[in-house]
């Protein structure tokens, strides 16, 4: 675990930053967000996994559908906004049954390769855990994405920690990345708007 003094990035701090980072699309945001230490079981991850692709694919329909125009009743693309909305109220639902953690908002930059997020305590680079997020502010569900921690540096009085997805399968990966996206175009629209 190295400690950054002054400002200039160290060596790992720069190697972890182009691991995540490098030539993916980054957005930055404050979310409700927490990383949890520990491994999870096979079947937790699959579970977890399989839980993220449908939140993020039900979240692309709905956002998608309520900026575009309205449809004609009963046309395949309202169809799949219904069910998408029913997707998230029943995600919602079961989402309520066990005690959720409440997640402290926290400045977060994240691509489909991983985060980084400070934290209160040190965590030694090569730990394994879980990153969890709250990918939109009107819905309480949360992504549990599995990370190995990279890099672990002190900057300002926190511990900043860069966090590689751990063995995303390629569908939460790319629903991941489109949902990155649809974040990045809506700042670009509000950045023209002002």
């Amino acid at each position: 675990m190295s400690i950054l003094v002054g400002s200039a990035p160290t060596a790992s701090q720069a190697a972890a930053h182009e691991a995540l980072f490098g030539d993916a699309l980054a957005c930055d945001e404050v979310r409700p967000a927490a990383f949890l230490t520990g491994s999870t079981s096979g079947a937790r991850l699959r579970v977890d996994a399989a839980n993220g692709e449908a939140l993020l694919r039900a979240l692309a329909i709905v956002e998608d559908g309520l900026r575009s125009e309205e449809p004609e009743p009963g046309s395949d693309n309202t169809m799949h906004r219904l069910e998408a909305k029913l997707d998230l109220l029943t995600s919602l639902v079961a989402g309520l049954v066990p005690a959720q953690d409440t997640l402290a908002l926290l400045p977060l930059r994240w691509s489909a390769r991983g985060a980084c997020l400070r934290v209160d305590t040190p965590v030694p680079a090569g730990s394994v855990g879980t990153l969890r997020v709250q990918p939109v502010d009107w819905l309480p569900s949360t992504l549990v994405l599995p990370v190995r921690v990279l890099a672990c540096e002190l900057v300002d009085g926190l511990w900043q920690l860069w966090l590689r997805f751990d063995s995303l399968p390629p569908a939460l990966e790319a629903a991941l990345e489109r949902h990155l996206f649809r974040i990045h175009r809506r700042a670009i629209a509000e950045t023209r708007r002002r």
